[in-house]
């Protein structure tokens, strides 16, 4: 496996897009807070989450059989890892890790992701099936979500009525594209 590394020029873009998302959604009083779900059992949320659909953006763009692993570690942080393989199904796999933090302990719902020590990114889960089988993951700024799912694709109703959801939080269904993901069972 690849690890992906950034330069330092690359840190800054993501950064400066990050908080420019960020300060968007505060200057932008149309958008309604982000509601979570009302508890997220972190014990069973851990794990594999194949990334079915996003609001693509620059880190991900050309991204396709994308995995989210998340591992609670013995100090209460989320080791979050990002395995993707670029432009083809046929790419060698690539990963980057970052560091999860869980900001409302009351829901386990609200996080914040720090990727290479400088850049934290909000993560709201607003979606989340009784039996952890598909989430969707959202940012204040709506410029940023994700669906995701246990196995590699969603059945069409439930896919559409997570679009729907997301709607009534403020997004729009067209900002989502769907991931490709690999045939093959293997990662």
């Amino acid at each position: 496996m690849i690890t992906r590394k950034f330069s330092a020029i690359a840190i800054l873009l993501s950064a400066g897009i990050f908080l420019g998302g960020c300060a968007t959604a505060s200057k932008n009083m149309k958008l309604p807070p982000l509601k979570t779900v009302p508890y997220v059992d972190l014990e069973r949320y851990m794990g594999d989450w194949r990334v079915i659909a996003n609001v693509p953006y620059f880190a991900e763009k050309d991204c396709v059989d994308s995995i989210e692993t998340y591992r609670l570690r013995p100090d209460g942080k989320i080791t979050n890892l990002f395995t993707f393989r670029k432009k083809s199904l046929d790419a060698p796999q690539e990963q980057i890790q970052a560091v999860a933090r869980v900001y409302n302990r009351e829901t386990n719902a609200e996080w914040r992701i720090t990727f290479f020590y400088v850049i934290t990114a909000k993560y709201f889960i607003t979606d989340l099936d009784p039996d952890y089988q598909w989430v969707a993951v959202a940012h204040p700024s709506r410029k940023y979500g994700w669906i995701m799912a246990r196995e590699k694709t969603l059945p069409e109703a439930t896919y559409a009525g997570i679009l729907k959801r997301l709607e009534e939080q403020g997004y729009q269904a067209s900002q989502f594209q769907k991931v490709p993901q690999s045939p093959s069972t293997s990662k």
